[in-house]
This record gives C-alpha cells, sequence and structure tokens, in this order.
C-alpha cells in the first residue's frame, strides 16, 4: 500500500526544498483556476490495494458510513492548526486530498445556543428558539463560537522562491506538509481498517413518499 509521508532532513536547505517543490500539487478549485496546492492522490486504482479487495474498495465509496469518519479525521486535524491549514476532498470523484488556507472569523461568531436543538445564533441575551418546531432557549454562551472559513480558490506556496526563505520558515512548512501527508496516510489506514472488517451488504429501505390526493370538501 503505497504511503505518502516522507522523513526529511531539516538540517539540508537543499532538502528542505526539494521536498517542497516536488511534492505532489492538485487544483484548489477547479483546473481553470490555475491555483494550486500541495496534495495527494487518493484513487482506489492508485493505492496499490490486492486484486483480491479492489472490488470491494471500489464498492465501499458507495457507503456513507467511512465518509463520517473521513469528515472527523479532517476535522480534528484542521482543528489542531486553529483551522488556519484545512484539508478537502478535490477533483470530479473527489480523489483528491488537497491542503487549504482557513480560519476562524471571530468578528461573526455565533453567540447563543438553542439549549434543545444545539442552533447557533447572534443573540445577546436568552430567548425563545427561533425554529418554529423547537420549543427550546436560545442561551448566551459564555465564550462566542466563531464561524470557520476556507479559502478554495487561493493557492499555497505555487509562485514561491524557496530560496528566499529563511531555515526557519522552512522548517515549519516542510513540517506542515509532512502533517498533511501523515493526515492522508491515516485516511487511507481508516480505509483498510474498514475493507479489513465490514462488507458492503445490499440492503433494500422503505423511504417515505409524499403524494397528491383528493379529499371531499369539508
Amino acid at each position: 500500500m503505497n504511503r505518502f509521508y516522507e522523513k526529511v532532513d531539516m538540517r539540508s536547505r537543499e532538502t528542505m526544498i526539494q521536498y517542497l517543490e516536488n511534492h505532489f500539487r492538485y487544483n484548489t478549485m477547479n483546473s481553470w483556476n490555475r491555483s494550486t496546492s500541495y496534495a495527494n492522490c487518493v484513487k482506489v486504482h492508485r493505492l496499490d490495494f490486492p486484486e483480491e479487495i479492489m472490488q470491494k474498495a471500489f464498492d465501499m465509496l458507495d457507503c456513507s458510513e467511512i465518509y463520517d469518519v473521513f469528515g472527523r479525521l479532517l476535522r480534528d486535524w484542521a482543528d489542531a492548526q486553529s483551522w488556519e491549514w484545512q484539508v478537502g476532498f478535490n477533483g470530479r470523484s473527489g480523489g483528491y486530498l488537497v491542503l487549504y488556507h482557513g480560519g476562524l472569523d471571530w468578528k461573526n461568531a455565533r453567540t447563543a445556543k438553542c439549549n434543545h436543538c444545539g442552533k447557533l445564533t447572534w443573540h445577546k441575551q436568552d430567548t425563545p428558539c427561533t425554529s418554529e418546531w423547537c420549543g427550546g432557549v436560545l442561551q448566551v454562551l459564555e465564550k462566542p463560537v466563531p464561524q470557520v472559513f476556507s479559502q478554495p480558490g487561493k493557492s499555497v506556496d505555487q509562485d514561491e522562491d524557496f530560496n528566499e526563505w529563511d531555515m526557519e520558515t522552512l522548517r515549519e512548512r516542510v513540517k506542515l506538509v509532512q502533517e498533511f501527508d501523515r493526515l492522508c496516510d491515516q485516511v487511507v489506514s481508516e480505509y483498510v481498517y474498514f475493507l479489513r472488517h465490514y462488507d458492503v451488504v445490499d440492503k433494500d429501505i422503505l423511504v417515505p413518499k409524499s403524494i397528491r390526493t383528493l379529499e371531499p370538501v369539508s
């Protein structure tokens, strides 16, 4: 199985620059945007899985449970980066993990939360929840909750001349990209765990459907 993380000699300026310049990159939004960032390809056929589990790996892409796990991994990683750096799937089939700029918007932070449905608002004092179906109370929070924002159209180090960077700045960027690579490895490892411990099963479910019908006028 392919691994993305690689060791880098932090004592060597040349090695660090080579690592950053040669790292795989992909579009941060669309190809026409011409903005790219550090990325890794996680398409099933590129992960070097054994042939006997390849079909199962493709079938599992239709199961929502794995995306819940992937989402948690990406959120936890971004939270550890104070959301300054985030990772998301990109590509027509979502086959690439891409590093994005982001952050926390404290200016528009939410100040109240419903004690029943969990809705966040900007109320400055306790008030009944504004959701029609909810009977809870919007309670003012002790600490506001900032909104997370990302910049998917912004490139990362696309046109940088790393020769102008000092050693400490180079080391910090290399460490960041290595952590990104480790995260990609972790996503793939979680996928392999599912492949080893779960089977893909087809089930029939009943889905409620609204229809129009006629009733006598009362």
